[in-house]
């Protein structure tokens, strides 16, 4: 038991390093986090035209530019994101989460949510926190199912798009994601 111990603190270590080595901070600062939110979402529509149109149609976008995800049957994420609305930085965000089960990997990515109606923005802006589920609906969009999406067939409040995807990670979604507003 003690050498499968000493084993498992070695090897949660190496995945650490290899974290802050290769992967490199999620956070941004706030000198240039609305430039790397606007970068991350010209890089997003260059890949995927549905998310330039739903960008154009959409009431704000709240972007996370960097998250990285990490685990060892226990895990989590972390990244920043700014809300944008008409191209103007409005508020900061976070997103956190915590997982257990059969997992490993470390992986880093961003994804986009897309608010709109009114309403939906008017939620994000006026809530402190919320857990990704709980409130407006939610669609996350596949390349498959994005080809699908026009102005004319959008009926949900807000929609999701993962994006610059690297490692490697058993899973992707956003279950048990908890957002919160920084001040």
């Amino acid at each position: 038991m003690k050498y499968l111990g000493y084993h498992m603190t070695v090897f949660l270590s190496l995945l650490a390093l290899m974290a802050a080595t290769i992967i490199g901070p999620a956070t941004i600062h706030a000198a240039d986090d609305a430039d790397m939110a606007s970068a991350a979402l010209a890089d997003l529509y260059a890949e995927s035209d549905t998310a330039r149109i739903l960008g154009e149609a959409a009431k704000g976008v709240l972007v996370f530019p960097s998250i990285v995800k990490g685990g060892f049957l226990v895990g989590g994420h972390y990244g920043e994101g700014v809300l944008l609305s008409n191209g103007k930085q409005i508020s900061h965000f976070n997103t956190v989460q915590l997982s257990y089960g059969l997992q490993a990997g470390l992986q880093k990515y961003g994804y986009a949510l897309f608010f709109m109606t009114d309403d939906a923005l008017n939620w994000i802006k006026s809530t402190k926190g919320w857990e990704l589920g709980v409130g407006p609906a939610i669609v996350v969009v596949d390349k498959g199912a994005g080809k699908n999406l026009s102005t004319t067939t959008l009926k949900s409040d807000v929609y999701a798009f993962f994006f610059s995807q690297k490692g490697l990670m058993g899973g992707m979604g956003l279950q048990g994601t908890k957002i919160s507003k920084i001040n």
